[in-house]
């Protein structure tokens, strides 16, 4: 069991959560079975965007990012592999996006998984309040320059029970103050040669959902002996609690 260090109040009560993403309203299509299962049991109810106060309404502008070159994109649910000839020693997943909502606090994420998609053990995922994980092969950064944040892999010391690491967006404190990725634009992920910088593969997220507030916006899994990319794209209206809930993860009260 893990204590999930929130950097403010945490979240609202869970039975509120929603597992369906809008516009389409049709139900949620997990990336893995397990998500799908867990997800089908939450109560459908809307998240609205709550009303602008006068000190938003003269907040000045959201500052916006530059979002780099993706020099190798591809659409929502394509996957493709990121090694070609020599096997890859490490990879760089960086992470970026821009706000429409000064509220909006966006965090980095990435969980570990086996082959039945849940966490190993309670400390297999990295975040803001947990930087690396056991094996010391995934370590999460804060980043200064063209991306938001980003997650080191070293291929090499990764735990060969870990067959998926799925990469994901939360916004802190949504439900409490009725934030949606609606809220968000530009958001993409890049997967770099750890050792070259080389861009692999990137998606640029497309679609917004106005009852989603945390994305899983990629994965990289094991797939015969290879490593491939997947471009999810698809989100819960679950905090980071709810996420390790859903990954396998407990977490204490």
């Amino acid at each position: 069991m893990i204590n999930i260090p929130m950097k403010t109040k945490g979240a609202a009560d869970r039975s509120t959560l929603l597992s369906i993403n809008r516009p389409s309203n049709r139900a949620l299509q997990m990336h893995t079975t397990q998500a799908a299962s867990a997800a089908s049991h939450a109560p459908a109810h809307s998240i609205q965007a709550a009303p602008a106060s006068a000190a938003q309404a003269s907040a000045p502008p959201v500052r916006q990012q530059s979002i780099p070159p993706l020099l190798k994109p591809v659409r929502k649910g394509q996957k493709v592999s990121i090694e070609a000839g020599a096997p890859l020693r490490r990879i760089k997943a960086c992470l970026g996006w821009n706000t429409r909502n000064p509220q909006c606090d966006v965090d980095v994420s990435a969980f570990l998984l086996g082959a039945d998609g849940k966490v190993p053990g309670d400390t297999w995922f990295v975040f803001y309040g947990q930087t690396q994980s056991p094996d010391k092969s995934t370590v999460f950064h804060m980043e200064s320059g063209t991306d938001r944040e980003s997650i080191t892999i070293d291929l090499q010391k990764l735990n060969s029970g870990v067959q998926k690491i799925v990469f994901v967006l939360t916004i802190n404190e949504a439900l409490e103050r009725r934030l949606h990725f609606g809220m968000l634009k530009d958001a993409y992920i890049r997967i770099l040669n750890g050792d070259t910088g080389a861009e692999l593969v990137s998606f640029p997220m497309a679609d917004y959902y106005t009852n989603v507030i945390s994305m899983m916006i990629g994965e990289i899994y094991r797939h015969n002996g290879v490593w491939k990319f997947h471009a999810v794209g698809n989100g819960v209206a679950r905090d980071l609690a709810g996420l390790c809930a859903l990954y396998g993860v407990q977490v204490s009260d």
